[in-house]
């Protein structure tokens, strides 16, 4: 069993940022593969980006450059920071925890509860 706990949202202008935590509770956090993903109203949720026990990452085209998913083993924790926000951006921010099937593709089992992210223009 995995609980997380996502946190760190808020409201910011376009072009400001924010740092997204989630704190896991997993006896092998360290090999786990976590991911952020995000759901806007009327839309389906998305995957933002994932990193792998070894520290590998992935990004969706629509915040690589802006976006950096990192971890810390130590405590538990990744976050996902989000630089030059822009509107479209708003969504409420779920982290999960995971692994890659046999084709590599990140298949999420447990979630957080979310942390809203609101972008104004």
């Amino acid at each position: 069993q995995v609980q997380l706990v996502d946190s760190g949202g808020g409201l910011v202008q376009a072009g400001g940022s924010l740092r997204l935590s989630c704190a896991a509770s997993a006896r092998n956090f360290a090999f786990t593969t976590i991911g952020w993903h995000r759901q806007a109203p009327g839309n389906q949720r998305e995957l933002v980006a994932t990193i792998r026990g070894g520290g590998g990452t992935n990004y969706a085209d629509f915040v690589k450059g802006r976006f950096t998913i990192s971890r810390d083993n130590a405590k538990n924790m990744v976050y996902l920071q989000m630089n030059n926000l822009k509107p479209e951006d708003t969504a409420v921010y779920y982290c999960s925890a995971g692994g890659l099937n046999s084709g590599g593709i990140y298949r999420p089992v447990y979630w957080g509860q979310g942390t809203q992210v609101t972008v104004s223009s």
